[in-house]
């Protein structure tokens, strides 16, 4: 189901996606993000969509590698200078990645975790976004803040990031509340911030500390990741659970449990998505079965509002009214 505000993606593979069995058996980040971002724009440029119209607004000196259909010939010939047509939405957009690494998502059921996922995630938008001369950071967090790389776009900046995602998760439970606190206190620029995480955790200040981060002039868009078990609870017998942050053990029999689990579970879904929505927050839900190709769609999506829908054309995002 999907409202303006929330979006959901438990879709299969469709045909010309990625298949994630095989992107995840991938040992370098880089080349996952690439090998997915390749993909989705080659898609779009196949897309009977594009050609897109942008409304053009002013001109900014030409800078090698810019596509020369934008050059102002006329402008040249009168001046002697190089310019480039910019267009409304080509801007240098500041996003900063807030990943979460604790340790609920090491938690796979699937041949990869809900971290590998997640980390392919944030690796794919970080790639995304450079490849729009965006600049990209990333705050990296478990129990606490971990690591912060300020958003920037330069030579060297995106493997220093991707690097800092491959670290193995940690800590000994999920710190995102006290964490968004501490971010909201760090960002001292508007930009757009990108929350990555399963959301297991106490909820109680979720939509305080939302607001907080809105309250500092950021965009806010939230990817909600979830293995499909942690939803189905699929299985067949009992068996001891381990809490894979506290160690605890607990015996349980998914006959009597599953129904009282998918209960409160729900609730919990709908306690994030609630406070989402009532902020103007877009969560974009995922299952470590969505494709990639599909998350990135969903971004575009989100950054969209309801007289614009944004696509990227040649390699910068445009607006159609």
């Amino acid at each position: 189901m999907e409202s303006p505000k929330s979006i959901h993606s438990n879709r299969y593979p469709a045909p010309g996606f990625v298949d994630l069995e095989t992107v995840m058996r991938i040992e370098s980040l880089e080349l996952r993000a690439r090998a997915i971002v390749d993909g989705f724009l080659a898609g779009l440029h196949r897309s009977p969509a594009r050609g897109f119209s942008v409304e053009f607004t002013e001109y900014r000196q030409y800078v090698t590698g810019d596509d020369l259909r934008y050059l102002d010939w006329r402008l040249l010939a009168r001046s002697d200078r190089y310019h480039i047509k910019q267009f409304e939405d080509e801007t240098n957009l500041r996003c900063t990645l807030i990943f979460d690494n604790s340790r609920s998502m090491s938690y796979g059921s699937l041949s990869y975790s809900k971290a590998a996922y997640a980390k392919t995630l944030a690796g794919t938008l970080a790639y995304f976004l450079n490849h729009q001369r965006d600049a990209v950071g990333l705050f990296r967090i478990s129990s606490g803040i971990d690591e912060f790389l300020p958003p920037r776009h330069r030579r060297g900046h995106l493997p220093h990031l991707l690097n800092s995602l491959q670290h193995a998760p940690a800590g000994t439970g999920t710190g995102l509340i006290p964490a968004l606190e501490q971010i909201a206190e760090r960002v001292s620029r508007r930009g757009l911030l990108i929350i990555i995480s399963d959301l297991l955790t106490s909820l109680e200040d979720w939509g305080t500390r939302l607001d907080y981060l809105r309250a500092t002039g950021n965009k806010i868009v939230v990817f909600q990741v979830l293995d499909p078990a942690e939803l189905d609870f699929p299985f067949p017998q009992a068996a001891l659970f381990v809490d894979v942050e506290t160690g605890q053990e607990i015996y349980v029999d998914p006959a009597t449990a599953r129904g009282p689990y998918q209960e409160r579970f729900q609730q919990h879904l709908q306690t994030a998505q609630a406070a989402c929505e009532h902020l103007g927050i877009p969560l974009v839900r995922l299952t470590t079965q969505t494709p990639l190709e599909e998350a990135l769609f969903d971004f575009l999506r989100s950054q969209t509002t309801v007289a614009r829908v944004s696509t990227v054309v040649n390699g910068r995002v445009a607006t159609q009214a």
